[in-house]
């Protein structure tokens, strides 16, 4: 134990140090931007108006119930996400970028690989044992880049269906608002015709109460 710090302190620094090691990285999908909320629900206050897809997060707890998970921005910010809005591996463009750099670095190495290839072809026994060495990993490299290559098609493929999915999203949250509207305005259409009528009714209470009260009394003898 350190001389000068108290145990609860060691407890503390064992508990962050086990937090740390503990958390993991999520990623905003590429759906849509999401806002970060203060709890696990649409209903608390947005403190981020619209994270943008891509974006690195750190996981600090996930409510399963509430579909919600609590996460922290690469500032610091601490708030909550819809967990469905949430992946753990980069979205598609950003591993399409980096299969394109990747492709561009294997092809400059292929070209170095041939250009020594072809100086190395001027001697025989020595040319010999390096050119069958450069041809194994120009074999290798163009697997590589074979592979890269696919991946890079199918990773274009999911961008586009994710810009279709996106526009489509945007359309329905689009139609549940209008909706949202005109259920809110028949409600308030119900609330006036109830008070109307009850107002009708208290109306006509009052009226025949006072044609009652006009009529003549008949006499008890008559």
């Amino acid at each position: 134990m350190r001389k000068g710090l108290p145990a609860f302190a060691l407890v503390l620094l064992s508990i962050a140090a086990i937090s740390g090691a503990a958390a993991r990285t999520v990623y905003i999908s590429d759906v849509l931007t999401v806002p970060l909320r203060r709890g696990p629900s649409n209903g608390h206050k947005i403190l981020h108006a619209g994270l943008p897809s891509g974006m690195a997060l750190e996981v600090i707890s996930e409510d399963k119930e509430a579909g919600f998970t609590q996460v922290r921005t690469p500032n610091g910010t601490e708030g909550w996400l819809p967990t469905q809005y949430l992946v753990n591996e980069p979205i598609a463009k950003d591993r399409l970028a980096a299969a394109n750099r990747r492709i561009q670095t294997l092809e400059s190495e292929i070209k170095t690989l041939r250009e020594n290839l072809q100086e190395a072809r001027g001697t025989r026994s020595e040319a010999e044992r390096t050119n069958a060495q450069l041809s194994k990993q120009t074999e290798q490299l163009q697997a590589e880049l074979a592979e890269l290559r696919r991946v890079s098609a199918t990773s274009i493929a999911q961008y586009e269906e994710n810009k279709v999915l996106k526009a489509q999203t945007q359309q329905l949250q689009a139609q549940n608002s209008e909706l949202t509207s005109r259920v809110q305005q028949l409600e308030r259409n119900v609330i006036l015709h109830s008070i109307l009528a009850g107002g009708g009714l208290v109306l006509l209470g009052l009226i025949l109460g006072a044609w009652i009260k006009s009529r003549p009394k008949r006499s008890v003898w008559a």
